[in-house]
């Protein structure tokens, strides 16, 4: 897919993917040392499922480079650790891994570009998230691109803020077609840039976890002479 500036011209809007809670612990538990309600709300808190990390929200940004069109993302997402098997180097998957939908719209007049993408990949920390999400049904990108989003939740008087992998961002001087026009290299799973446009109606929800440490390989035999 050759790249142009989301929105820099009106042909650009029909290429937009280049450019969008607890009871009391038993007596046999109690000892001087240790109060009874400390035992029973550790008890508790190890009984609760480890929280999962996520993104959810929908908003209108504003971008630079097409400051007048209407460029919005819906983001519903949700880390699930070793759900996509990659054999032989990740046959479990990666602790990053994770499922949900993305969705884009990029509105210049009476053009529309869309799309809509499954996400496979989400990592966070504190208040910002990156994912990606690989197309299924678009009319500006292809069917299993890769598309990178970050976000930054908003806070203490700050608007949140959105990045994508195209546009001003992924290029690859060397990547060119044969017309020596640009070409976008393929984003890979939870690359992408730093969220360098503002929310300016609605916002995103993210939750932080940390990654879950990748299951024990199985050792290797060393051979002996």
């Amino acid at each position: 897919m050759r790249i142009t500036t989301i929105g820099a011209t009106v042909a650009a809007v029909a290429v937009l993917a280049s450019p969008v809670a607890s009871g009391p612990a038993p007596a046999t538990l109690a000892a001087p040392t240790v109060p009874v309600a400390s035992v029973a709300s550790v008890a508790s808190v190890a009984s609760e499922p480890a929280r999962a990390a996520s993104v959810h929200g929908e908003a209108r940004i504003s971008y630079i480079e097409s400051i007048h069109d209407d460029i919005r993302f819906t983001i519903h997402a949700e880390q699930t650790p070793f759900t996509r098997p990659m054999p032989p180097t990740a046959p479990e998957g990666l602790s990053t891994d994770a499922r949900g939908t993305l969705k884009f719209s990029h509105t210049r007049g009476e053009v529309t570009g869309w799309a809509e993408a499954k996400v496979d990949c989400l990592v966070t920390s504190g208040r910002t998230a990156t994912l990606t999400a690989v197309v299924t049904k678009s009319n500006v990108e292809e069917p299993g691109a890769r598309l990178g989003i970050s976000v930054q939740q908003g806070g203490k008087g700050e608007p949140g803020r959105l990045g994508f992998s195209w546009g001003v961002v992924n290029v690859d001087p060397e990547n060119v077609d044969e017309n020596g026009q640009l070409v976008r290299p393929r984003a890979g799973s939870c690359m992408a840039p730093a969220p360098f446009t503002t929310v300016i109606k609605g916002g995103f929800k993210v939750v932080h976890a940390e990654i879950t440490k990748s299951p024990a390989q199985p050792e290797t035999a060393i051979p002996r002479d």
